[in-house]
């Protein structure tokens, strides 16, 4: 498997690539945004591990760039910030997983086993429910050829459950890819944000795209309510 390490700090990044070698990993690296951008562009990776702190680049206009070439490859983000909303940035530009330094070098090995189980599915440029189209890359959401405005979270709570229509998807794994799990605060911020979704893309239009599983989750109706 190859994967390719980008990350500013020489220490840290030699350390990674030495001991994933010792886990069988091929492992290339870059010091820099830009460099590492190319290299993952043409290097034909299993996964990146990504620093968000770059030089020149940041970690968050690499995989924004990334995705917006329709390069699916697999990112692990890795950053010395901490926070839910960090977190949350670096999942709606398209990262697969977050660390935060410092971290736990078996965390980070078994986060990479599992994205590279997952391996890299194609995923849709512009995602639809019915009537109801979300451009990730874009960052635009329309019902019937109405914008819609959302906030920063609403879209990455949208697009979540817009990546899997029709499951019902947990609150658990909601706080998990959407905040911070650990750190999110009071226990019904879901709820709260989901409401504050309906109010945006159903309710103005007499629809019911997000429902309600009583002890389940929630979710997206296939055909946009």
């Amino acid at each position: 498997m190859r994967v390719l390490v980008v990350e500013d700090e020489v220490r840290l990044a030699r350390a990674l690539q030495k001991g994933l070698r010792a886990e069988g990993f091929a492992v290339d690296l870059s010091h820099d945004g830009p460099s590492g951008l190319e290299s993952a562009r043409a290097g034909n990776y299993d996964a990146v591990v990504l620093d968000i702190m770059l030089p020149r680049l940041s970690g968050y206009e690499v995989v924004r760039a990334l995705r917006q070439d329709r390069n699916w490859v697999p990112v692990l983000m890795l950053s010395a910030k901490d926070g839910e909303y960090d977190q949350a940035d670096g999942l709606d530009v398209g990262a697969d997983d977050y660390l935060t330094k410092p971290f736990s070098y078996v965390v980070l090995v078994a986060r990479l086993r599992a994205l590279l189980r997952r391996g890299a599915p194609r995923r849709p440029v512009v995602l639809t429910a019915g009537d109801l189209i979300l451009d990730p890359a874009a960052k635009q959401v329309s019902r019937g050829g109405t914008p819609i405005t959302l906030t920063a979270r609403e879209f990455s709570l949208l697009e979540y459950l817009m990546r899997r229509p029709g499951e019902v998807v947990s609150r658990f794994e909601l706080l998990e890819h959407v905040w911070d799990a650990y750190s999110a605060g009071e226990a019904n911020v879901v709820e709260v944000y989901v409401s504050y979704l309906r109010r945006k893309i159903d309710v103005p239009f007499g629809r019911r795209a997000v429902t309600t599983v009583r002890g389940a989750g929630y979710r997206l109706e296939l055909d946009g309510g």
